[in-house]
This record gives C-alpha cells, sequence and structure tokens, in this order.
C-alpha cells in the first residue's frame, strides 16, 4: 500500500548549504532501496517535506526524522493512503525557497515567506504541486 506524508519542521540549527547537502545526499543515497520518493523543501529555517512509498518505509523513515537532531518542531500536516504517486520522479528532489516568487507564496499564506505551520496542510501541498507544475523542483542541489 502507497502513503504520501507531508511533514513540516524547524531547523535545529541554521541551514548552511553543508547541512542541506547532507540531507539530500543521504536522501538519495537511501530512498532507492526503500522505494521511497519526494521533495524537500527549505527556507532559512524550515523544511517542508513530502515522502512517498510504502506504508511501513514511510513510517520508519518519519520516525527517523523525528529523532534526527538538524530538525526540530516536526509536525505531520498530511498523512494518507494513494493509489498513485505524484512526487514518483525524485529520490529526493528539492526547492530552494529563495527561487520562489513571493507572489506564489502569498497565493498560499498571508505573508510572502514558507510558514507551513499557519497554512493548511491542503495548501502547503497545494504549493509543491504548483511548483511541479512551474519546473521549480531540482534533482540536483544549485
Amino acid at each position: 500500500m502507497l502513503v504520501r506524508l507531508l511533514y513540516a519542521s524547524r531547523a535545529a540549527a541554521p541551514l548552511t548549504e553543508g547541512v542541506i547537502d547532507s540531507i539530500l545526499d543521504q536522501s538519495r543515497r537511501n530512498n532507492p532501496a526503500l522505494g521511497v520518493t519526494g521533495v524537500l523543501c527549505f527556507s532559512e529555517d524550515v523544511f517542508i517535506q513530502i515522502l512517498e512509498g510504502g506504508r511501513e518505509e514511510v513510517c520508519d523513515l518519519f520516525n527517523a526524522i523525528v529523532c534526527d537532531p538538524r530538525h526540530g518542531k516536526v509536525r505531520i500536516l498530511v498523512y494518507e493512503e494513494i493509489p498513485e504517486r505524484r512526487f514518483g520522479g525524485w529520490t529526493m528532489g528539492q526547492v530552494n525557497i529563495k527561487k520562489i516568487s513571493p507572489s506564489l507564496l502569498l497565493k498560499y499564506g498571508e505573508k510572502a515567506e514558507l510558514n507551513p505551520f499557519a497554512y493548511s496542510g491542503r495548501a502547503s501541498m497545494a504549493l509543491l504541486e504548483e511548483l511541479i507544475s512551474a519546473g521549480l523542483i531540482a534533482s540536483h542541489h544549485p
């Protein structure tokens, strides 16, 4: 059974390029064997990530993320059983929020900033889907 999990977290320490590279490298190295795909979106202090795959694998990976010292205040925004993947093209795609138009962020939130803690899970999912449509999800760190 396939599931999709969308979560948000606060960075435990300021996000540097090294921290982001480490997370993406680890995801791209480990996720294919688990059958997990997804997208990571980040700003200076916020992560928002979608994980798709088998229920056991996604739940185990999420539990590891909750215990990861790089993440704090981890919150589930959406968890659902799915008939097919929407984010299957990426072992772990990425979006740097600095490359997104402020008007797109205002479409889904009160301010032109990534704040999934203030959005509904549905709005966060819609934002990520729009980023895919706009071709703003990359496979490699720019």
